[in-house]
């Protein structure tokens, strides 16, 4: 399947891994490109089924074509193995594809609604027409799933795009640009490279949407230069998401798969489980369940671990060190600052004081906090920010309708993690201080369009009633009919 050899290209040296200047993009080659946008736009050509499916016709044959040139950006950027940056970035930004073209023709239809009978004999129905030109800001972790699903969004909404990627990735932000310059006009998608200076360029001229994914701070300055020009945002942020494990949970199955989840990317996942609330009768079965479980997957010796990836820079390198208290550790702690590799990390933790339950953690360690039963687990998560998700490993259906209930979040699992992510057919979104607006699927081709309100009446009937003078018998006819 794939065109390079896995182990030469994980262990690419930090050392190096490029830079790029803070932008390479001058405000008059900017603003060029937008007037070329918007002239393109305003031609209508973006209107049509007929293009907007060709348009992801196109980007799944670049994603195929590119594929090997992908995988060496992966694993030189993030350390990356090519099975993980297939699964995890290329193959499901591919069925992302495959579920827009399949569904186009009936997100474009016309939307049918009742009209009441004092709007009669119109007929009412809601169209949706592309926003115009978005901007899309991504962050670095998962470098090419969050540039092209919102693109997918974007294009299947019948929209234009600048986008830009992400710095902190550089090898993958420069073949991100040269795969889409191989696809797409500028016109239609343009890519600029570039770093704080470029995005504070980009946030300063009007968009019709601006779709950003990274931390929360970022977030707020992102919609208030929004807020200058009136522009509706899509913000992906993040947050500390909690996995919650009950006493009726199996064990073995929740260990599995919260460490397939946590530890993918080197924790480095938005979605990813940022603290575990343990039922106090199995916490330590739990623990040890755990332990097992990293050892089969990462080895006794995990910073030796060919597919262990890599801390995307060396300040959250040491942010992530200052995390683990050698008294909290319960599995793991090491790590190799040569290559900016930590080894899966298990920590207890009692409450939110200690270092790694003060923030979004984002990297491979995992706190594990006792409770006394899911009650109390419920209690510690709604006194904290509202999560990007939550996850609850239980077989009781009661327990688990009651979490799912009554806690707010942006989506989850029960039984599982990061899994929802992958359907199409969900909304992918936060809520709160997690985000706003969601995305994926339909739920894109809803945020990067506007729902137009049309109500389609006919001239064979013309009925007085609406018009003046007014009087008793209007009254009463107008009561009838509203009421």
């Amino acid at each position: 399947m794939f065109d390079v050899p896995t182990k030469t290209l994980e262990t690419a040296p930090v050392s190096a891994i490029p830079t790029l200047p803070q932008s390479i993009v001058e405000t008059q080659e900017l603003l060029g490109i937008m007037r070329r946008q918007d002239q393109f736009f305003a031609s209508g050509m973006t209107l049509s089924e007929e293009f907007r499916r060709a348009q992801l016709v196109k980007l799944r044959k670049a994603l195929e074509k590119h594929e090997g040139h992908l995988i060496r950006a992966f694993a030189q950027d993030l350390r990356k193995s090519a099975s993980e940056a297939y699964f995890a970035e290329i193959g499901v930004t591919l069925a992302e594809i495959r579920h827009a073209l399949q569904h186009l023709r009936s997100w474009m239809k016309p939307e049918r609604c009742a009209t009441p009978m004092a709007l009669a004999p119109a007929r009412s129905e809601i169209r949706r027409e592309p926003l115009g030109r978005c901007l899309i800001l991504s962050p670095w972790n998962y470098p090419l799933l969050l540039n092209i699903t919102p693109l997918i969004a974007a294009l299947t909404a019948g929209n234009t795009v600048v986008m830009k990627p992400s710095e902190l990735a550089p090898t993958m932000a420069t073949a991100i640009r040269e795969m889409l310059a191989d696809t797409f006009p500028a016109e239609l998608v343009t890519v600029l490279e570039g770093g704080v200076e470029l995005s504070r360029m980009l946030l300063d001229q009007r968009w019709d949407l601006i779709c950003f994914t990274g931390g929360t701070e970022i977030g707020r300055s992102v919609a208030q230069a929004a807020a200058k020009h009136l522009t509706p945002c899509i913000l992906e942020l993040g947050g500390k998401s909690p996995c919650l494990v009950s006493r009726h949970a199996d064990l073995t199955v929740a260990a599995r798969r919260i460490v397939w989840g946590k530890f993918l990317n080197a924790g480095q996942t938005c979605l990813a489980p940022d603290y575990i609330l343990a039922d106090e009768s199995i916490h330590e079965d739990l623990v040890t369940a755990l332990r097992a479980e990293i050892r089969l997957r990462f080895g006794a010796d995990p910073l030796k671990h060919e597919q262990l990836p890599r801390i995307i820079n060396q300040r959250h390198f040491l942010r992530l060190q200052k995390m683990i208290s050698p008294g909290s550790v319960l599995l793991g702690g090491r790590s190799d600052a040569e290559n900016l590799l930590i080894e899966p990390t298990l920590v207890s933790a009692t409450d939110r004081s200690v270092p790694a339950m003060r923030e979004e953690i984002f990297g491979p360690i995992l706190p594990i906090i006792k409770v006394k039963d899911m009650q109390e687990a419920k209690a510690f998560v709604k006194a904290g920010e509202k999560p990007l998700a939550l996850y609850v490993f239980s077989s009781d259906r009661r327990e688990q309708d009651d979490l799912f209930h009554t806690l707010s979040f942006g989506g989850g699992c029960i039984n599982d993690v990061l899994v929802h992510a992958g359907n199409p057919g969900l909304p992918f979104g936060g809520v709160g201080e997690s985000g706003m607006g969601a995305y994926h699927g339909r739920h894109g081709f809803e945020a990067f369009s506007h729902r137009k309100a049309v109500v389609r009446n006919n001239t064979f009937i013309d009925l007085p009633l609406r018009y003046g003078p007014w009087g008793r018998f209007k009254d009463k006819a107008f009561r009838l009919f509203l009421n």
